[in-house]
């Protein structure tokens, strides 16, 4: 009696087990059809160009910001962004060699009182007490399509680049999570996965441009 009903949970468990090996190849071709993850950033375009006095940078980026931040931004939060240039020379011996750096901070906020929107620029954090570019925009939307274009970006000085080898020219734009207060910063740590930081590269041409 033992036997039998250790063969039957046996065989019973077998066809369970074939059953869902069934159910998983032919949903397989359906779940290749879903959606992946929402992208809050994505840098769609990116440009570097060799100039008599170094090398500038252009790109165009989305912002889609989640609902949470972007509803903080709304009540007057501040909010931090991050573009980090960097310039790559090629080694086919090693891994390629980091030849330069750039970085561009932004603070956009919203103040009630004027409804207008301040966006700040420097290339070093930016504090109370620190020097920053400013310019005020009548909308939000104004406002994130300053964010969102960056134009004639000098990222390196001539001597820094040299005219023969070949280089990468990489940008990586996001959030700054680190500079949002405590409480709002732990809610939105879930959000990174979704696309609050977007890379891209690019190679670098081998003549300034005339």
């Amino acid at each position: 009696m033992t036997a039998s009903i250790s063969r039957a949970w046996t065989n019973g468990f077998e066809r369970l087990h074939r059953l869902l090996a069934l159910a998983v190849l032919l949903l397989a071709p359906l779940l290749t059809l879903l959606p992946g993850p929402a992208t809050a950033t994505e840098i769609t375009s990116l440009s570097a160009e060799r100039v008599a006095e170094g090398v500038v940078l252009s790109a165009q980026i989305r912002i889609d910001l989640p609902a949470q931040l972007d509803d903080a931004l709304q009540k007057g939060l501040p909010l931090f962004f991050l573009a980090e240039a960097a310039i790559f020379r090629d080694r086919w011996y090693w891994t390629d060699k980091e030849v330069a750096r750039a970085t561009r901070h932004l603070r956009l906020a919203f103040h009630p009182l004027t409804r207008r929107w301040r966006l700040l620029v420097s290339n070093s954090p930016i504090t109370s007490t620190g020097a920053a570019l400013g310019q005020s925009f009548e909308s939000r939307e104004e406002a994130m399509a300053a964010i969102e274009r960056i134009g004639g970006w000098k990222i390196a000085d001539g001597p820094e680049i040299g005219a023969a080898p070949r280089y990468t020219v990489t940008l990586r734009f996001r959030l700054d999570l680190a500079q949002l207060p405590r409480p709002v910063q732990i809610g939105a740590l879930g959000q990174e996965d979704a696309g609050l930081d977007a890379s891209r590269s690019v190679r670098l041409n081998p003549e300034p441009a005339r």
